[in-house]
């Protein structure tokens, strides 16, 4: 697939996926989600990939939903587009393959990720923010409530008081207050972000991928578990990469006091 409003390329194990639309904020098209769900695709069957790395072009993340997108304008008189169509054909659809991706995802917040595009990032399993960095949850600035999983993921992270907060008020939260909140992983000056994101990358992708992905599994599933259906899941888990190559490496170069080679196997 040709693509026109992202970029992605794959370079020792680390997929790259650029939101590009710079001069709109990288705000979502129709377009631009056709082009997200064919590059997922990819990394998902893709073993090759042990690691993606999603950021935005230009000098902000995502701002969101493109309110001029064919899909959602009207004008005033006109009836609104079905939004939760929308929501169920696009937004939920990305969170899920982003969720269920199998690779470790890391969300590279260069600029402002605003609605939508503040969700996105939070989907990922790592959050790295530029210090420039902002997130807000701008739904109520226009009428609608936080989706694509904010309502989920919000209070999981900062608490119901601050979820609640970001979402009704809809202020920015700058990326070091994010970062103090427990929101996001971690912030880091803007001259060395890039860097700071490429060695994170590249020190992810030679880890035991299926293994960072089994620990997300069990993260996601802790807050409706109770603990004896928790302990039965690692077990699980357990059991199948106690019998897996990068088990057995992790052990053999542990007793060899050298550093292991793990293949994601």
């Amino acid at each position: 697939m040709s693509y026109q409003q992202i970029l992605f390329e794959v370079t020792d194990g680390v997929a790259r996926l650029t939101l590009n639309r710079p001069d709109k904020m990288n705000s979502f098209t129709a377009a631009m989600h056709t082009e997200l769900r064919d590059a997922l695709d990819s990394i998902q069957a893709n073993p090759a990939v042990r690691v993606l790395v999603l950021t935005g072009a230009g000098r902000g993340f995502c701002a969101g939903q493109d309110l001029a997108d064919a899909e959602v304008r009207f004008t005033p008189g006109q009836t609104p587009p079905d939004l939760g169509d929308l929501v169920d054909r696009h937004y939920q659809p990305l969170v899920m393959r982003l969720k269920n991706l199998r690779v470790p995802t890391i969300a590279a917040v260069n600029g402002i990720a605003a609605g939508a595009g503040a969700s996105l990032a939070l989907a990922c399993d790592l959050v790295l923010a530029a210090k420039s960095a902002s997130f807000l949850q701008a739904f109520s600035k226009i009428g609608l409530i936080p989706d694509t999983g904010s309502t989920w993921l919000l209070p999981q992270r900062v608490g119901m008081a601050r979820a609640m907060g970001l979402a009704l008020l809809a202020d920015k939260l700058p990326a070091e207050q994010a970062a103090a909140w427990g929101l996001i992983w971690a912030v880091h000056d803007d001259a060395v972000f890039g860097s700071e994101v490429d060695a994170l990358a590249a020190r992810l992708a030679v880890m035991p991928t299926k293994a960072l992905v089994r620990t997300r599994q069990l993260m996601q599933a802790a807050p409706t578990h109770t603990l004896e259906q928790q302990l039965a899941m690692e077990g699980g888990f357990m059991r199948e990469l106690g019998r897996s190559a990068d088990y057995v490496e992790g052990v053999s170069a542990f007793l060899d006091k050298r550093a292991p080679r793990f293949t994601g196997a």
